[in-house]
């Protein structure tokens, strides 16, 4: 994303990829996101209820896990999801691996396939089913106004 330069995005004429993913970021914590910043993930273990991320500071709690790892796809194949012949993590429609609650997007599931805003793309699918899992039937991401027609 920092190599990139991304033109015509809806809202955006414009815009250096540094400079979005700063925008993002100050757009994540406004939400009073825990962002964790400069850490590698060592590990990701399953749990119990979730899965344990272990980096090189300490050891964090997730009930899902999103891989956007690019070509290094270790610590998904550590994790026990199932890798294709082409070596990409293998997902279904939803970006879903073969490990329950476990996802994988952009080019870690898809060779080649490199997204400038992973957000708006594979990663918006995971989010989606992801939400919906919590919500406990189909979420959409956009409201619908009570004067809508």
């Amino acid at each position: 994303m920092h190599n990139a330069h991304l033109f015509n995005y809806l809202g955006i004429d414009s815009k250096d990829g540094s400079a979005f993913v700063a925008d993002a970021r100050e757009q994540v914590d406004e939400f009073g996101v825990d962002r964790r910043q400069g850490e590698s993930v060592t590990a990701v273990e399953r749990s119990d209820d979730g899965f344990t991320v272990a980096t090189e500071d300490d050891e964090y709690y997730a009930a899902y896990v999103v891989f956007a790892t690019g070509t290094d796809r270790d610590l998904a194949a550590d994790l026990g999801c199932e890798i294709g012949d082409d070596e990409t993590v293998t997902v279904d429609i939803d970006m879903e691996t073969s490990v329950a609650d476990a996802y994988a997007t952009g080019a870690t599931a898809r060779d080649q396939k490199w997204q400038a805003i992973i957000s708006a793309g594979d990663g918006a699918a995971a989010a989606l089913d992801i939400l919906s899992k919590e919500k406990g039937e189909h979420f959409h991401d956009f409201d619908t106004p009570a004067d809508a027609e």
